[in-house]
């Protein structure tokens, strides 16, 4: 697939460091903007707001500012939980302009007609897109597909579809912000032995010191990652379990619970971060950000990379059939700025992945990127958004470069057809 450009005859582009300035001084002295750049350009001084429906994780003020200091246009965050995104987003399409949510919530969302195809030829950097969604490969290798794997729900035949296309076509459901692949969380001061497994999870031996997350459908997840390692069974799709296999994985750790072998069940970053940087939780679920956190309370903690894999997440901007005529090109504007580099290179700092990984690479130092995307070792500290030091000169970062770890993929977070079946099972654990 690539980016067609709609436009039969485009005038000589200015370079791309000057695109934007151009762009504001065409705006201001009328000139139509949409030949030069394959998208149309809102004009600054019509003070355009979108309403930005997503999780606070993923809604940051520094890109918002950004955004506006490049365009005019503001960015309205309405932060909500992953579930309440799903929900806005079947009941109340009308409430946003723009969605930032889960490939796995594309399942609820899609089949209500509330999101509308994006159509490629109003993207620049489509055809960019890294190969990880758009056709489930890293470096032309193949990774694990378990669960909702991004591939599987990236295409609709059309603008208005209501089902997802199994070939790649002229439309996406959603255009990729932000990805990762998980693994656990170590402290290897206090465990002082190589961890190389999930089943270390449940391992007696860090019996009162392990932790798991309480969001269900990924914690079910991490779980199922640890029946395999310990080899008591073999999931067809981890992502997708029927009631027996939901059965197993939860008397698996209903057992593990009621021996004692869980400080904490936690639900929030910030609650993951505490008990690892106190030392009452030695392995646990975590996320890279929060490892990122906790190391730069100077304390050491590992994103553990294990042989089993990682159970990998992917979020993308969608758009709702409401939106329409200037708001709905300043949501293409924000969306092909977002692919542009500066929000990627952001990202990347902070241990997560960007959708266009060229344009970002453009934004970064040559030693950022060989730190963070190609596993080598840091010839300058290493320093994130905010100016703190989150790794010192020879380090290197936990799982290696990019191809290894999302190459390593074993599955992805997913929404069960039993999910009804597991949250009430997962609630049994809990309440045990």
């Amino acid at each position: 697939m690539s980016a067609i450009d709609p436009t039969p005859e485009k005038p000589e582009a200015p370079a791309a460091g000057d695109r934007r300035g151009f762009l504001r001084q065409a705006a201001s002295v009328g000139v139509a903007a949409t030949g030069i750049t394959g998208f149309p350009f809102v004009h600054a001084q019509e003070k355009i707001t979108l309403r930005y429906l997503g999780t606070a994780v993923n809604q940051d003020k520094k890109i918002a500012e950004k955004f506006e200091a490049d365009t005019g246009i503001k960015i309205q965050y309405i932060p909500v939980t992953t579930d309440d995104v799903t929900k806005r987003a079947v009941t109340a399409p009308n409430s946003f302009d723009l969605i930032d949510t889960e490939y796995f919530s594309l399942k609820k969302i899609l089949p209500t007609g509330n999101l509308l195809g994006i159509d490629t030829r109003r993207i620049k950097n489509a055809d960019k897109i890294t190969t990880l969604f758009t056709k489930g490969e890293v470096a032309g290798k193949k990774v694990g597909d378990q669960g909702t794997a991004p591939k599987k729900v990236m295409y609709v035949a059309n603008p208005t579809a209501k089902d997802f296309a199994k070939e790649p076509t002229q439309f996406m459901t959603l255009i990729p912000t932000v990805y990762n692949a998980d693994t656990l969380g170590i402290r290897p001061d206090l465990i002082k032995r190589p961890i190389e497994s999930w089943k270390e999870l449940l391992n007696p031996e860090f019996k009162g010191k392990a932790a798991i997350l309480n969001i269900p459908s990924i914690g079910i997840m991490d779980a199922a990652m640890v029946v395999e390692a310990m080899g008591l069974y073999k999931y067809p799709d981890k992502g997708n379990m029927t009631k027996a296999e939901i059965d197993l994985t939860i008397k698996t750790l209903i057992e593990a619970k009621k021996a004692g072998q869980f400080r904490s069940l936690w639900k929030d970053f910030n609650e993951s971060v505490n008990l690892m940087a106190s030392g009452e939780v030695v392995i646990q679920s975590m996320w890279s950000p929060a490892v990122t956190a906790v190391r730069t309370k100077g304390i050491p903690c590992v994103f553990q990379p294990l042989k089993e894999g990682y159970r990998a997440w992917a979020a993308g901007f969608g758009v709702p059939k409401t939106v329409t005529g200037r708001k709905a090109d300043g949501v293409y504007e924000f969306i092909n700025w977002f692919l542009d580099g500066w929000a990627g290179a952001y990202l990347n700092r902070q241990g997560y992945y960007s959708a266009v990984l060229e344009t970002a690479k453009a934004k970064m130092e040559a030693y950022e990127w060989a730190y963070w995307m190609e596993g080598k070792a840091a010839t300058k500290d290493i320093l994130s958004p905010n100016g703190d030091v989150l790794a010192k000169v020879g380090a290197v970062r936990d799982g290696g470069s990019y191809e290894q770890r999302m190459g390593g993929i074993a599955c992805w977070n997913a929404i069960m057809d039993e999910n009804a079946y597991m949250v009430q099972k997962w609630n049994e654990f809990v309440a045990a």
